[in-house]
């Protein structure tokens, strides 16, 4: 089958802004026969420490999930991506929702753990995030999860295809600057590279969503500012953790597209027996134990018990001209 991975250069907390953007990359996957058509981690608000995430979740049935119920439609395609989701129970989660071709939705998964900053604006899910697909296992897997032993345990020999989305940022130039460098060349690596290797652990093609583009922002309990980029790399693996598409961060917004055999084979590598499957340098081990701390006193303070976002869309339908612009061409 066909597959999509999308990356997208979001417009930090702008919804509409967001979801027209998908919309368009999503006509250009289609344009290109993608059966599969993947969203990357957060398509609606990408993610930075900003207080405007604080309000900009939306509803388990809002504009979001009718954008990837549109599109399955229009499109006749299977459609996934996360966001954040405020449900009724006021908690705000990083929720991945699938829909086939005709609209229906399969399921939902909730990341498991928010990462550093992340912790500030939705909490934790528990779901195992296995889906059904038609005659297809389905396995979710968001961003650092991808870098969690857990996550490679409880998919591994299970399904015939992983789909998920990450929006990784990088490492700031810090002094001294040699030594943030390395560092930052390191975190590069294993963003490029955590794609093919958890194929390679679980036994199964991986289709990932990416963002890239520039970041900017506070740091969390600190007088200091933030300035990065997201690492980009929408990438389409087989099941032997072969890159068959690629989109690099420099290549800008648009799709990696390949075919793919869904199916489970025999994992090529053990899964190490501790928590983290790469090592995450220093400067991110101390942050994901510090931000964790700072993001959860903001969350309930500024965060939590909101009313979900309302975003104004005209369906596809009711859209005048044609959908679609040029996006790019993927590699492929």
């Amino acid at each position: 089958m066909r597959v999509a991975a999308v990356q997208l250069e979001p417009v930090i907390g702008d919804v509409a802004a967001n979801l027209e953007s998908c919309e368009r990359l999503a006509a250009a996957a289609a344009q290109q026969d993608a059966d599969w058509i993947v969203l990357p981690e957060f398509f609606t608000t990408g993610m930075a420490f900003r207080d405007e995430l604080a309000g900009a979740a939306l509803a388990p049935d809002g504009a979001a999930t009718a954008l990837m119920r549109e599109l399955a439609s229009r499109h006749g395609a299977t459609v996934g991506g996360s966001f954040l989701c405020r449900d009724p129970d006021g908690e705000v989660r990083n929720a991945f929702l699938l829909f086939d071709g005709d609209g229906t939705l399969l399921g939902r998964h909730d990341k498991d753990l928010p990462t550093m900053w992340e912790n500030a604006f939705y909490v934790g899910g528990s779901d195992d995030g296995l889906l059904e697909a038609g005659h297809l296992a389905v396995g979710v897997a968001l961003c650092w999860e991808l870098m969690r032993a857990p996550t490679a345990r409880r998919l591994r020999g299970r399904v015939d295809l992983v789909v998920g989305g990450s929006c990784w940022w990088s490492l700031p130039p810090w002094p001294p600057a040699s030594v943030t460098r390395r560092w930052e060349a390191a975190n590069a690596r294993t963003a490029a590279l955590v794609t093919e290797r958890f194929a390679r652990l679980v036994g199964a093609p991986v289709v990932h969503a990416a963002h890239m583009g520039s970041v900017s922002c506070p740091l969390p309990g600190t007088p200091l500012r933030y300035r990065g980029e997201y690492q980009g790399g929408a990438v389409v693996a087989d099941g032997h953790g072969r890159v068959l598409a690629r989109r690099t961060r420099e290549e800008g917004p648009g799709l990696a597209v390949a075919e793919i055999e869904p199916g489970s084979v025999p994992p090529l590598d053990a899964i190490p027996d501790r928590f983290w499957l790469h090592d995450r340098g220093p400067v991110p081990a101390a942050l994901w134990h510090h931000q964790r701390a700072q993001g959860r006193l903001w969350y309930r303070r500024h965060t939590r018990g909101k009313a979900p976002l309302e975003v104004e869309r005209t369906p596809l339908e009711h859209r005048d001209g044609p959908v679609a612009e040029e996006a790019g061409r993927p590699d492929s």
